[in-house]
């Protein structure tokens, strides 16, 4: 009986050859990409690495300050001998039987890294994942707990830490994940080869730099599969394409909606399925839609500055609107940077007594730079001053630049996660919409983002009247009298909401401010038909003082924001009209939707 079962384990082996020629072509990659890297350095010239970022100069100080009070040192070390020591007992103790009761350390309920039943279950991983959070609480508490150092070093210690940790994961590697020790062991390593492979692969893709795939981009189309809500591009400029939405119903709001998105990304987050798409949503609801699609800007646009997209963006947009549809009004909507732009729009018309946007809405908006959460890690004179340097040389910011500093805010979904999946698992990404999105990065002009860096991030001078200029109207968000009506979601990492809270608080006229659940793009694409998240609304007759006083007296409500929204518009705007059909309006239809601007990819 034995003859049959060794046959049987001899078929699951690899083929030899097939082995063999997938370690040549690895092989044969990598020596090719190397020779490649080498050659680019050489004529580059070589030279020695810089603290463009200030993380080492940040630690150095850090260490300083901690040798400075060896007390604190020496405790914050017997702790942690301590919290080991109860690990060993807690490990003895659970390996000879006796019962171990609860652990020393567990991950957070969210923390996706240890779902595998054998993290828990198995002796070995468990002590590895306690022992690994045991460390990582005990750096973390240590570095972000040191006496006398400065507030920008302060931040760039937390954060740099939490990368290395999070790098340091027992989850990232090979032999110390469950899951990826019995794939190892189950497909005799080729799960490890075909990683290689893939890591090869996105390193080519990437021109030389990784750039790790989250998604198979082959499986969306523009048009296609993602941004398919029906509608014509009516407008365009050097900035922007305009696109007007075929109407659903037999009769529309009175007042057009324009929706301003951020330029950083491109539109299409609003309108990613037919089931989850704000756009189709608002048309369904009887809204005359109009989307602004941005330019993905190269070097000839250099010297597009901010004002060149209020002039040639927003302004632009509304002028359109008004000669296609023959409304006097309209209402305008405006998502992160997007809100920004309108923001400052809405002050400049208000400073040229311009009254054709009679409300605002605004999606995770920061008007008060104040407190820019993580994201301010990466701003400061020396970041910018060096990021500027780059920009000013090839006239722009590439999109897939900002696109990892987004991905380190959350660098064990964004980036550890596909390390796992695609180089360790040896998987190919799934087809994910979001992420697809994601990865459809877009740059940015060089003078515009300057401008942007250092006069709102940097000096904070959009919050203050006549801080900053535009066409040489001194911008004062205290003048913006029209309702307003502010999103904001209580996890965003990329503008936290007690920020936009306090931005919100500037604005001179009726100011709804609504706090939703989730973060700053799950809790935006928030359908009411998903019935999740929930938000808060605060009933005051003007808003609390602070952020905090906001919460305290707020009240929950189940479901989306969209509906709160919805009839606080219709109390703006009640009058309907006849359905407004783009191909009738009075400006050319230049081409179908979603339009040729958003299709502009940059190469790799």
């Amino acid at each position: 009986m034995a003859a049959p079962e060794k046959e049987v384990a001899k078929s699951e082996l690899p083929d030899p050859k097939e082995v063999a020629k997938t370690y040549a072509e690895v092989a044969q990659r990598a020596s090719k990409l190397l020779a490649d890297h080498i050659q680019k350095q050489v004529k580059k010239g070589i030279s020695a690495p810089a603290d463009e970022l200030g993380i080492a100069q940040a630690f150095m100080d850090m260490m300083g300050k901690l040798l400075a009070n060896p007390y604190r040192l020496a405790q914050a070390q017997m702790n942690l001998v301590w919290d080991y020591f109860s690990l060993w007992q807690h490990s003895v103790m659970r390996f000879s039987g006796m019962g171990a009761g609860a652990p020393v350390a567990a991950p957070a309920k969210d923390d996706k890294r240890f779902k595998d039943e054998e993290w828990q279950e198995h002796f070995l991983f468990d002590f590895m994942k306690q022992s690994y959070l045991i460390a990582a609480r005990h750096i973390h508490d240590t570095v972000s707990t040191v006496d006398g150092l400065d507030e920008q070093s302060q931040k760039k210690v937390n954060f740099y830490t939490r990368q290395y940790i999070d790098a340091l994961s027992p989850s990232n590697f090979a032999m110390t994940n469950p899951e990826v020790f019995r794939e190892t062991v189950k497909s005799h390593g080729q799960n490890l080869i075909k990683g290689l492979n893939n890591l090869l692969r996105d390193v080519e893709e990437g021109g030389g730099t990784l750039r790790v795939k989250m998604t198979d981009t082959t499986a969306f189309e523009l048009g296609k599969n993602v941004a398919t809500t029906p509608g014509k591009v009516v407008f365009q400029t050097d900035m922007m394409q305009l696109l007007q939405y075929t109407p659903s119903t037999p009769d529309v709001s009175k007042r057009p909606l324009l929706i301003v998105p951020p330029w950083i990304n491109k539109f299409y987050i609003l309108d990613l399925r037919e089931k989850n798409s704000y756009i189709k949503w608002c048309v369904d609801q009887g809204h005359t839609v109009f989307v602004i699609s941005w330019v993905n800007p190269d070097e000839r646009l250099a010297e597009k500055s901010f004002d060149s997209y209020l002039q040639e963006g927003t302004l632009a947009a509304v002028d359109a609107i008004v000669e296609q549809t023959g409304a006097k009004e309209i209402n305008a909507a405006g998502y992160c940077l997007g809100g920004t732009l309108l923001a400052t729009t809405l002050a400049y018309m208000a400073g040229k007594k311009d009254k054709r946007i009679a409300s605002g809405t605004f999606f995770t908006t920061m008007t008060d730079f104040a407190e820019p959460g993580e994201l301010g890690v990466f701003i400061d004179e020396g970041q910018v001053s060096s990021l500027e340097k780059k920009m000013f040389e090839r006239g722009y910011l590439e999109g897939s630049e900002m696109a990892g500093t987004f991905s380190m805010l959350r660098a064990n979904d964004l980036v550890w996660s596909f390390v796992v999946n695609n180089y360790l698992m040896g998987k190919d990404p799934f087809p994910f919409d979001l992420l697809y999105w994601n990865s459809d990065s877009t740059r940015m002009p060089a003078k515009m983002h300057s401008f942007y860096l250092r006069n709102m991030y940097m000096k904070n001078l959009l919050k203050e009247a006549g801080g900053i200029e535009i066409g040489g109207v001194p911008i004062d968000l205290s003048k913006i009298k029209v309702p307003t009506y502010f999103i904001s979601t209580i996890e965003d990492h990329i503008a936290p909401w007690k920020s936009t809270y306090s931005g919100a608080r500037n604005f001179g006229g009726n100011v709804r401010f609504v706090l939703g659940g989730s973060g700053h793009i799950a809790g935006i694409v928030n359908p009411p038909a998903a019935n999740k998240y929930g938000y808060w609304t605060n009933s005051a007759a003007k808003l609390p003082a602070t952020a905090d006083e906001f919460f305290a007296g707020a009240e929950q409500h189940p479901g989306s924001w969209w509906t709160d929204w919805q009839a606080w518009l219709i109390d703006q705007d009640a009058e309907k009209v006849p359905a407004r059909d783009p191909v009738k309006g009075k400006l050319k239809v230049l081409e179908d939707g979603p339009g040729s601007y958003v299709k502009a990819r940059p190469a790799a």
